[in-house]
């Protein structure tokens, strides 16, 4: 399985390598690892304990931010290194404040882990949510480092848990040990001997409640709000704005809507905008008094949505049209509740805001005409929801400090 495991890797590099040849996102990911080793020859940590995190993308190092700036308010002389997998991680973060290095992680090879961990000699490693990197995971083993997941989440019908998984569930017991959001998972682990867990929760409530209360002001968002029932559509793609073309264009409810896209795109941007019948200010665009004669405004640039839901009535979560949802919790920490496409399971948090009634998903045009309207007429029910949805937040926080009590003290 090793020797299958690293022909996939190679091959993953080589398309990848040829994808650069049209892709701007692959080109990102190769030249971001090319000529790796020369650039951090001679590395030295000046004499600092080095602590290695490691996320996917932007979404794993949102889970991830908690625990480093608690590590560092902790710790000021700790030296910590960061990688990324995903340019959309890296390429956003890689100017991040509370780390000390921040790059690329290498393809895993063995001599890459080999040379990587050679390189940088972690005092321990701390990968996020769902990072199973064989090569590195070993080598870390090998040298007694210590390596702990955290945030992570597991379902039954992962290959870990799977008769003919044995090989991917040993690289879970090379970890020193896993920090998972729920006792469901810590089962499915236990059911496959793997016992070093401890039920954390998820860090990203932490990090929801910190940025809430950090309380970023958008004068724009506000002008556009103000006295008025507005709905934040954060993270949209094609099909989410379907549905709220359609919708905008027909109801007589006085709504105004906020549209933040996931990916900024000046083609998209400039299809959604031709589809509306109704004025259409564009955030970057716009005077004041475009913003209050406006009913629809369009965010065109990035970094701003977790604020943005301040400023909402009600919430639309996008992406679960497509292959999965995006961050539900960014908009409940607000107290308002969110409605969401039916790709949403896999979600721990959006399972359980459903369950109590602090968010809504739909599956058809119909379901999400119908609930819209019976928010947007209920106030009691809105109030309700979003009650519902605030306090489900609030509760579930803790799990940074769980997680950095048992790593530094370890």
């Amino acid at each position: 399985m090793h020797i299958l495991y690293n022909l996939g890797i190679r091959t993953y590099c080589l398309i990848i390598g040829l994808a650069a040849l049209f892709s701007r996102k692959a080109q990102l990911w190769s030249k971001g690892r090319r000529g790796f080793f020369g650039r951090w020859k001679g590395f030295d940590s000046g004499g600092r304990r080095v602590i290695w995190f490691h996320c996917a993308s932007l979404g794993e190092f949102e889970q991830g931010r908690p625990v480093i700036e608690e590590v560092r308010r902790r710790d000021p002389d700790i030296f910590i290194l960061l990688t990324f997998f995903s340019p959309s991680g890296y390429e956003i973060r890689k100017d991040y404040a509370h780390a000390d290095a921040v790059c690329y992680l290498p393809a895993d090879t063995p001599g890459n882990a080999r040379r990587f961990v050679r390189t940088f000699r972690p005092a321990m490693a701390v990968f996020v949510k769902y990072e199973f990197w064989y090569n590195y995971i070993s080598e870390l083993n090998k040298r007694g480092i210590p390596l702990y997941l955290i945030s992570a989440n597991f379902r039954p019908g992962q290959i870990f848990f799977k008769w003919y998984g044995r090989w991917f569930a040993g690289m879970l017991r090379m970890f020193t040990h896993i920090f998972v959001q729920g006792k469901e998972s810590a089962s499915l682990l236990s059911s496959a001997v793997i016992e070093e867990v401890t039920v954390s929760g998820d860090t990203r409530f932490d990090r929801v409640v910190s940025i809430a209360g950090a309380g970023r002001n958008i004068k724009e968002a506000e002008t556009f709000t103000s006295g008025a029932f507005a709905v934040v559509a954060g993270s949209t793609w094609p099909p989410d704005h379907s549905l709220w073309v359609r919708y905008m264009n027909l109801t007589d409810n006085n709504i105004k809507l906020i549209v933040a896209p996931h990916e900024i795109d000046e083609n998209e941007i400039s299809r959604l905008e031709e589809g509306f019948k109704l004025p259409v200010a564009r955030f970057s665009r716009s005077a004041s008094s475009d913003l209050r004669s406006a009913r629809i405004m369009i965010i065109d640039n990035i970094g701003m949505l977790s604020s943005l839901y301040a400023y909402g009535s009600l919430a639309y979560i996008g992406g679960g049209f497509g292959k999965n949802i995006h961050n539900v919790l960014e908009a409940c920490v607000f107290n308002i509740p969110a409605i969401f496409g039916p790709k949403y399971r896999s979600f721990r948090e959006a399972v359980g805001l459903v369950s109590i009634g602090g968010a809504f998903a739909v599956s058809s045009y119909e379901g999400f005409a119908k609930k819209v309207d019976e928010l947007f007429a209920g106030p009691d029910l809105l109030q309700y929801a979003g009650e519902k949805a605030g306090g489900y937040v609030r509760s579930e926080t803790g799990a940074t400090r769980i997680i950095v009590d048992k790593i530094l003290i370890s």
